[in-house]
C-alpha cells in the first residue's frame, strides 16, 4: 500500500564549502548549513569590520535552526525577517561603540524548510539559485546598482559582469542609512529540490549555465560545492568564495528512528564563533571542510608572487572540529563561551538556551541592552559635557594668565611713537590682544612727526622700542636735536637762497642800469 502524502515527510541535507580566495588576506564571507536553515552571509567593510558584520548575521538567524520545527510557515517567515533586522540592528551599535568598525555590513541570503514550504530571506547581492526539475532558477535579485541599470534596460548581462560599478550594492545591513527590512518569499518545496547559496565571489565569475550543469551532474553535495569553489578560484574570482548546497529529502515513514540527521556546518568567518553558535542551536556543531583544491590557477600562482610566498606550496587547511553546547562543555570541565556577538543568550528555566529576537526573554534582554546602552550614552555625554567644561574654564584661565602676564611684561618695555600727529613716548609694547591695546602715552613732545623726515615717520608707525623709560627719553633728546640741526640748515639754505636770489636781482639791475646809460650817451652824440 502506498504511503499516503500526510504522512510523507521532507528532510534537508546541507553541506558548506568557503575558501578565502587567492587575493583576500581574510574570509568575510561567513556561512551556515543545518536541517533546517541553510544561510550565506557576505561581509565588507575592511580587514575587521566585513567578518565581524556577516558572523553577527549568521549568529542572529541561528537560532532557526531549533525553533522552526513547530511547523507554522507564517511564523518562520516573520522570524526570519525579525531576525535579521535584529542582527542589522546588533551591527550597528557595535560600530557606534567600536570606530574602527565603522562602515561595516553584510549581505543575507537564507532560506528554510518549514512545513513542506521554503522560506527566502534576502538582501544584498549574494545570491540564491533553485534546482527543480532539472531547471535551475535564480530566485534572487541582487540589491545592486547594476542589477538597476539591467533592470531599467540601460545594460546587458553581459555588460554587467564587466560593469566598473559591479560591487556597488544599494540595500545591504549594517552601519548605512538604508532599508534593513529583507526581501521575504515562501514557494512550495519538492522532493529533490536543491539549492545554491552563494557569495558573488562564485556568481560573479561562473555563467549560470555552468552553475546548471554542476548541479544537475554532480549527485555528491560536498564534491559538487567543492567543485564549484575550485572552478571559480581557477576562473580568476579575487573575491573569498562561499556555497552552500541543500538538498531535500523524503522520508516516508516520520516516525521512524534513523531519520535523517546532520550536524550543523558552519562555514568562513563564522567558524571562528563555533562555541556560541552551538549554545544558540543547542547541539553540537562543525566547521565546514576546507577546499581540497583548486588554487593553481595563474592568477593565484601571480598573488602568491607578489607576497613572495611559493607559488608551488600548498597552503596549510586549518582542520575541521566540532563544537559542543554550553551544558556539555560545562560537563566536560571546558570554559563557556557565551559571547554572541551583540545578540545575547538566554537560558530560559527549563535549561534551554535561546538567541531567537523573537522570544519573550530574549527581546527584554535586548531591551535591557538598550536602556543600559542609553544610559551609558547620557552618562558618557554628562561626563564629556562636564570634561568639555573643565577644559574651556582651563583654556580661558590660561589664556587669561597669558594675558596677564603678557600684560605686565609689556609694561616694563617704552617706545617712541606717533601720538595724534605728536611724538610722544609710550609706555608698553606697540601691539595688542583680541583688541585690547598693550600701551599708553607717558609724555608728549612738541614735535609733529609731519616736520620728521620720512625714514623718521616710517620708524615712529612701527614703534622705536626701548628697555627703560631714560633711553626712550634720550632718544627724543636725539630726535629733537637731530630735527633742530634739520631746521638750522634747512634755514641756512634758505637765507643761502635768498641771497643768491638778491644778488642776482641787483645783477639784474645794474646790468639794465648799464644798459639804459649806454643807450642815452649814444643818443647824444648823434644829436
Amino acid at each position: 500500500m502506498p504511503t499516503s502524502t500526510a504522512s510523507q515527510q521532507l528532510f534537508m541535507y546541507s553541506i558548506v564549502v568557503s575558501d578565502v580566495g587567492t587575493v583576500r588576506s581574510n574570509n568575510q564571507d561567513s556561512a551556515f548549513a543545518g536541517e533546517h536553515l541553510i544561510a550565506i552571509c557576505d561581509g565588507m567593510g575592511g580587514h575587521a569590520g566585513g567578518d565581524t558584520a556577516s558572523t553577527i548575521a549568521i549568529r542572529s538567524l541561528a537560532h532557526i535552526e531549533q525553533d522552526n520545527v513547530d511547523g507554522d510557515v507564517q511564523v518562520v517567515s516573520h522570524m526570519m525577517a525579525t531576525s535579521v533586522m535584529a542582527a542589522h540592528d546588533a551591527i550597528v551599535g557595535k560600530a557606534k561603540r567600536e570606530r574602527r568598525l565603522a562602515g561595516m555590513g553584510t549581505t543575507v541570503t537564507s532560506v528554510a524548510l518549514v512545513a513542506g514550504c521554503w522560506v527566502l530571506a534576502h538582501i544584498g547581492d549574494s545570491r540564491a539559485y533553485l534546482l527543480h526539475d532539472g531547471h535551475l532558477v535564480r530566485m534572487t535579485s541582487d540589491h545592486s546598482y547594476v542589477q538597476h541599470l539591467i533592470d531599467t534596460g540601460r545594460i546587458s548581462e553581459a555588460e554587467a559582469r564587466n560593469h566598473p560599478q559591479r560591487n556597488v550594492v544599494m540595500r545591504v545591513l549594517g552601519d548605512f542609512d538604508i532599508d534593513s527590512r529583507p526581501d521575504i518569499a515562501i514557494r512550495k518545496a519538492h522532493p529533490g529540490d536543491r539549492w545554491l547559496l552563494c557569495s558573488d565571489g562564485l556568481c560573479g565569475v561562473l555563467e549560470d549555465s555552468t552553475l546548471e550543469e554542476v548541479l544537475s551532474t554532480c549527485a555528491d553535495q560536498e564534491e559538487c560545492a567543492q567543485r564549484l569553489v575550485s572552478m571559480a578560484l581557477r576562473a580568476g574570482s579575487t573575491d573569498n568564495v562561499t556555497a552552500v548546497i541543500a538538498d531535500a529529502t523524503l522520508a516516508l515513514d516520520a516516525d521512524a528512528f534513523d531519520l535523517p540527521h546532520q550536524t550543523p556546518l558552519v562555514g568562513g568567518a563564522a567558524s571562528a564563533s563555533l562555541e556560541t553558535i552551538a549554545d544558540i542551536v543547542n547541539e553540537p556543531v562543525a566547521s565546514a571542510p576546507p577546499l581540497r583544491e583548486g588554487k593553481q590557477s595563474p592568477a593565484a600562482r601571480a598573488a602568491a608572487l607578489r607576497s613572495g610566498k611559493d607559488p608551488n606550496e600548498e597552503p596549510k587547511q586549518p582542520e575541521q572540529r566540532v563544537a559542543q553546547p554550553s551544558s556539555v562543555r560545562e560537563d566536560n570541565g571546558d570554559r563557556v563561551n557565551t559571547d554572541t556577538g551583540e545578540i545575547p543568550i538566554v537560558q530560559k528555566r527549563n535549561g534551554r538556551i535561546s538567541a531567537d529576537p523573537n522570544d519573550p526573554e530574549v527581546a527584554k534582554a535586548i531591551r535591557n541592552e538598550h536602556i543600559e546602552e542609553r544610559k551609558t550614552k547620557r552618562s558618557r555625554k554628562f561626563r564629556n559635557r562636564i570634561i568639555t567644561i573643565l577644559i574651556i574654564i582651563l583654556v580661558l584661565l590660561g589664556v587669561a594668565g597669558v594675558g596677564v602676564g603678557t600684560y605686565r611684561w609689556s609694561q616694563t618695555k617704552y617706545y617712541i611713537g606717533d601720538n595724534n600727529g605728536k611724538v610722544a613716548i609710550f609706555q608698553g609694547v606697540p601691539t595688542s590682544i583680541f583688541g585690547a591695546k598693550l600701551s599708553h602715552a607717558v609724555t608728549d613732545t612738541n614735535m609733529k612727526t609731519s616736520d620728521l623726515p620720512p625714514s623718521w615717520r616710517e620708524q615712529l608707525d612701527q614703534g622705536i622700542s626701548f628697555d627703560t623709560y631714560g633711553e626712550a627719553k634720550s632718544h627724543t633728546r636725539l630726535i629733537k636735536k637731530q630735527l633742530n640741526d634739520a631746521k638750522r640748515k634747512q634755514e641756512a639754505k634758505q637765507q643761502e637762497k635768498a641771497a643768491a636770489e638778491q644778488k642776482a636781482k641787483d645783477e639784474a639791475a645794474k646790468k639794465a642800469a648799464d644798459q639804459a646809460a649806454q643807450t642815452n650817451k649814444s643818443g647824444g652824440d648823434k644829436s
